[in-house]
């Protein structure tokens, strides 16, 4: 089941905006290629964080 429009896993409620996003945007498509929503949620976020990580500049100011 894709999320989308503020529909998100409960295990992203807690996290930022900027983050929570990101890691829907992954976990949907992982969901494509495999279908598993357990990996796409973990897998997501885990991804989400390494993207920020690697791009601190693509954090919004207001979440610094």
């Amino acid at each position: 089941m894709p999320w989308y429009n503020g529909d998100y896993p409960p295990s992203y409620k807690n996290q930022p905006v900027y983050l929570r996003e990101k890691a829907v945007e992954i976990a949907n498509e992982i969901i494509k290629e495999s279908g598993d929503e357990g990996i796409a949620i973990a897998t997501g976020l885990k991804r989400a964080r390494q993207y920020f990580e690697e791009h601190p500049e693509e954090i919004p100011e207001n979440e610094k």
